[in-house]
C-alpha cells in the first residue's frame, strides 16, 4: 500500500478546466498525490486529467474529502460511490472528513464509523480527518482506536503554525497535511523567506515547503500556474540549516485564514 507523497497538489478553488490543467500540469512535472474533496465540485475533471496520463494506479495517491452534508447514515457511503464514480477510480488512498459536524448536529460516533466502514469495503485504502481540534482528535481515536487515523489536514503555515494541533497529533499517531502552506500567496511578499530564499537560488515557496518537509509536515500547495507548479515541486534543492529553520519558525503569528462560521472552537 503506497504511503502518502509527503508534498502534493491541492486544488481547493479550482475549477473547470483550470482543475483540469492544473492536474495534469503537476503530474508531468512529478507529482504523485492529489487531493480533492466533494464540495470543491471537481472531482470530474481531476478524475479526466488522471485519466489522460495513463499512469499505473499505484503510482499515484488521491484523496477526497466528505463534506458534511453526508454525515448521515444513508448518504455517506452513498456519497464516496458517486466521488468514485466522477475520479474514475474503484478507490481513493485517502478518505477525509472534510470538516467535524457543525455544532456536532450528528454524533461523531455515526459519522466516523462510516469512514471506517468506506475503508473496510475497500472504497479507500487510508482514512482521516480534517480540521480537527485536540479535543476532537482525541475523540476520534477514542472511537476507532489507535493506529486508524492516517492524518488530520489543518491549515499550517509559517503565519500560523498550529503547534498545539501538530503535536497532539503526532503523539496520537497521526500524520499533520498542512493545507495552505503559502498563506494565499503572503510567503512570497515575506522580507525574511526571501533574504533565507536567496541563499540557494530559490523562491520563498520552495524555502516554505522545504520548512514543511524538515518539519515532517506533508503539504498540498495549489498553483495553475505550470512555472509555479514545477518550483514547487524542485524544492527540495533547498537544505534549510537549523538557524534557517529558527528564523522561520518566528514568524508565527496565528493568523488564521480559513475560519467559517461552522468552525469549531480552535485550540
Amino acid at each position: 500500500m503506497q504511503d502518502m507523497p509527503q508534498v502534493g497538489v491541492g486544488t481547493f478553488r479550482l475549477e473547470d478546466d483550470a482543475a483540469h490543467k492544473s492536474v495534469v500540469d503537476a503530474l508531468k512535472v512529478g507529482f504523485r498525490h492529489i487531493d480533492t474533496a466533494q464540495v470543491y465540485g471537481n472531482e470530474e475533471q481531476i478524475g479526466d486529467a488522471i485519466r489522460t496520463q495513463n499512469m499505473d494506479r499505484d503510482d499515484i495517491f488521491v484523496t477526497t474529502k466528505v463534506w458534511f452534508d453526508h454525515f448521515g447514515n444513508d448518504s455517506f457511503i452513498e456519497s464516496v460511490h458517486e466521488s468514485l464514480a466522477k475520479l474514475k477510480l474503484e478507490y481513493v488512498d485517502l478518505l477525509l472528513i472534510h470538516w467535524p459536524s457543525p455544532n456536532d448536529k450528528v454524533p461523531m460516533e455515526q459519522y466516523l464509523s462510516s469512514l471506517k466502514q468506506a475503508k473496510d469495503e475497500g472504497l479507500t485504502r487510508h482514512i482521516g480527518v480534517s480540521n480537527f481540534t485536540i479535543a476532537q482528535m482525541e475523540k476520534a481515536v477514542e472511537i476507532l482506536g489507535e493506529g486508524e487515523i492516517y492524518t488530520n489536514q489543518i491549515e499550517l503555515h509559517p503565519y500560523m503554525q498550529n503547534r498545539k494541533v501538530a503535536e497532539r497529533a503526532e503523539e496520537l499517531g497521526m500524520k499533520v497535511t498542512a493545507y495552505m502552506p503559502f498563506a494565499v500567496g503572503k510567503v512570497m511578499d515575506s522580507d525574511e523567506l526571501k533574504d533565507i530564499a536567496a541563499k540557494f537560488d530559490a523562491s520563498p515557496a520552495q524555502v516554505t515547503l522545504a520548512w514543511m518537509v524538515q518539519k515532517g509536515y506533508y503539504t498540498i500547495p495549489s498553483s495553475t500556474n505550470p512555472d509555479h507548479i514545477k518550483d514547487n515541486f524542485e524544492f527540495d534543492k533547498v537544505k534549510l540549516s537549523e538557524e534557517d529553520i529558527n528564523r522561520i519558525d518566528e514568524l508565527d503569528n496565528g493568523e488564521r485564514i480559513v475560519d467559517p462560521d461552522f468552525a469549531p472552537e480552535w485550540d
